[in-house]
């Protein structure tokens, strides 16, 4: 059996939060979090229906309010790091 460096085997791909630009990462937060606020702060004035837009929100953060931000972070990296990996070693370096 081959045996392999657990730092190597880790794919990137699979936990990519990132959007196609800044301007639509930072529209879908001010949904995501607007209807999360909403749906909390409507509570008195509709019940629980406000709670619907809980998953709306939900959708829109991908997930959870974390997920946005490491989406946004990398949303801004994107272009300006490159990993760099020698000898199973990876580094994140300025791009060129």
């Amino acid at each position: 059996m081959p045996s392999t460096d657990a730092r190597s085997s880790l794919s990137v791909s699979g936990s990519d939060f990132a959007s196609a630009s800044v301007p639509r990462h930072l529209a879908r937060g001010a949904v995501g979090f607007g209807a999360l606020i909403a749906a909390f702060a409507l509570i008195p004035a509709f019940g629980p229906a406000a709670l619907l837009l809980a998953p709306v929100g939900l959708v829109a953060l991908r997930g959870c309010p974390m997920c946005w931000t490491i989406g946004l972070a990398q949303t801004l990296s994107r272009g300006r790091l490159r990993k760099e990996c020698v000898d199973g070693h990876c580094e994140l370096k300025p791009a060129r």
